[in-house]
């Protein structure tokens, strides 16, 4: 039976779901959060991994909507850890008054669209159901663990570890033999680490990635005064640059300078550290052949670095720079110069099965103490279609989905009236600096419920062949750029049986248009229904 009414029920409460409360609350409307973690945080209550931190500077991965947080919050790093960034956030909810309006350890589970009534209906892990007006997705695009379908991984008896459901007690890997799974952004990060402490750690990679160093350091107390004393304007020339981040783009192309000038610019970004590796030269990401050159920079990196060539070999990826999520780290390769550390190929020696306390590789057993699981997520799509969500006609998002995630904006589904998504499939998001991404569509969705209620609409909802358009385009972005020419995350290729398609729009500035003039035309691509 419903026993409660809502103006918007707001799903997930990272840093999506604390701004579109603090937004909806300040806009009067009854507002309530369900989260199905012990705390707010979203990616950054879950994943405590060792070494988990942003890859964006502390001082752009924050909110704006308030000068005087902007003003008063201190970071201590370039590069915010995860219990930085969860303090941050904790501070936020209290600050402005935001933990009444959220309920944790509250999992949504169904939510089903009421046409007559033209509201939601939603049921919670308690069993208890709500009606909303409005629903709000915020649950991150990084956020469903992808779990490896390896035989025999649940008789495992050691300790195991997934990185994105890492335990609050940290795990003690001293005189222990360790293996780790997966060697994307968590285990580039965690696996240094962990190497320090452990007797021994087995590395078992699949496919190697680039990564880049962070170079992070202590926050000077001149340069937060520097950008604190210019914040606003800070933030609006970000919102300019291709990526939403001060990564300002080097004008000239890799092919129309010389081997030793080429040389020199990624030389100098690679000491300055940071994904500002990719704005080296303007064409990297679009030009194939001066994305070799990149990718030979790199390579040859890691040949400097890492003394034994044939682990400097597996460590050298094939693929394009950022066709999959360039990583950022602090002494990756010079990990595996550590007598105590192994790398194994898993791609030409694939795991069999695993046993209680060991893994098995054609005739070679690995004993191990403990597993670590870092192989990532079922990206961008996820979390949606993991909430059974039913819209008009009975029809569900896993459902609508089959063929490959189609949205309007990133914000809105045909057939799914009221039903908004913060950074979802066809907005910027991953290609971004997340968090002023969030708050624009935080601000645009607010804005449009706004709307509606002051003229009296019902319902919204975004047209069939608006939303085709919009993906056309997305795709069409994407086509013009290295990022579908590997396996990656990004094409959902990680996720069996997942239908590949790029899901992101690449380009901030033109993509923010793209938002002003749908409302500017009177929300063009929308039906409105009163």
């Amino acid at each position: 039976m419903t026993n409660k009414i809502f103006d918007v029920v707001v799903v997930g409460a990272g840093f999506a779901g604390i701004s579109a409360v603090h937004k909806l609350k300040k806009q009067g409307l009854k507002t309530i959060v369900f989260e199905a973690g012990g705390g707010v945080g979203g990616t950054w209550y879950f994943n405590k991994y060792p070494g988990a931190r942003c890859d964006t500077h502390s001082m752009e991965y924050s909110y704006q909507f308030s000068e005087e947080l902007q003003q008063d919050w201190e970071w201590s790093e370039k590069y915010a850890t995860q219990p930085e960034i969860l303090r941050y956030l904790d501070h936020t909810v209290d600050r402005f008054n935001l933990r009444e309006n959220i309920r944790l350890n509250t999992r949504v589970e169904k939510l089903i669209w009421k046409q007559d009534d033209s509201q939601w209906e939603v049921s919670i892990s308690t069993g208890e159901l709500f009606l909303t007006d409005y629903v709000v997705m915020a649950t991150g695009c990084l956020s469903k663990p992808n779990l490896p379908n390896i035989r025999g991984i649940d008789t495992f008896s050691g300790e195991i570890y997934h990185t994105s459901r890492w335990p609050e007690k940290k795990p003690d890997f001293a005189s222990k033999n360790v293996g780790i799974i997966g060697t994307g952004s968590s285990g580039i990060q965690c696996i240094p680490l962990i190497a320090k402490e452990a007797n021994h750690l087995i590395v078992y990679q699949r496919t190697p990635n680039y990564s880049v160093p962070a170079r992070n350091e202590v926050l000077s107390e001149d340069f937060v005064k520097d950008i604190k004393s210019r914040y606003q304007l800070f933030r609006e020339d970000n919102y300019k640059q291709g990526f939403g981040l001060n990564l300002p783009l080097n004008d000239i192309s890799a092919l129309d300078v010389s081997e030793e000038e080429r040389t020199e610019a990624f030389e100098r970004q690679w000491q300055k550290g940071g994904l500002g590796f990719l704005t080296s030269f303007n064409d990297i990401l679009f030009n194939m052949e001066s994305n070799v050159h990149a990718q030979n920079f790199i390579r040859n990196k890691i040949k400097t670095i890492v003394k034994n060539p044939l682990v400097a070999k597996k460590l050298m990826p094939n693929t394009p720079v950022a066709c999959k999520r360039l990583c950022v780290d602090t002494d990756y390769y010079e990990t595996f110069n550590l007598p105590n550390v192994e790398l194994v190929d898993i791609k030409m020696n694939p795991i069999d099965f695993i046993k209680s306390k060991s893994v098995v590789l054609g005739n070679t057993e690995h004993k191990l103490d403990t597993l670590i699981i870092a192989t990532g997520f079922d990206a961008m799509t996820g979390a949606l279609t993991n909430i059974e969500i039913i819209g008009k006609d009975g029809e569900s998002i896993k459902d609508k989905w089959k063929t490959g995630p189609s949205a309007y904006l990133g914000i809105a589904i045909s057939g799914f009236p009221n039903f908004f998504m913060i950074t979802g499939p066809g907005s910027p998001s991953v290609l971004s600096n997340m968090v002023p991404s969030i708050e624009q569509h935080v601000n645009w969705i607010s804005d449009c419920i706004k709307f509606l209620k002051n003229k009296n609409f019902v319902s919204i909802e975004a047209e069939l062949n608006a939303q085709h358009s919009w993906m056309e385009k997305v795709n069409k972005i994407s086509d013009q750029t290295i990022y579908p020419h590997c396996q990656s995350w990004y094409l959902g290729t990680n996720i069996k049986g997942k239908k590949q398609a790029f899901t992101a729009y690449l380009g901030v500035p033109p993509y923010i248009d793209e938002c002003r003039e749908v409302v500017d035309s009177g929300y063009k691509g929308f039906y409105l229904s009163k």
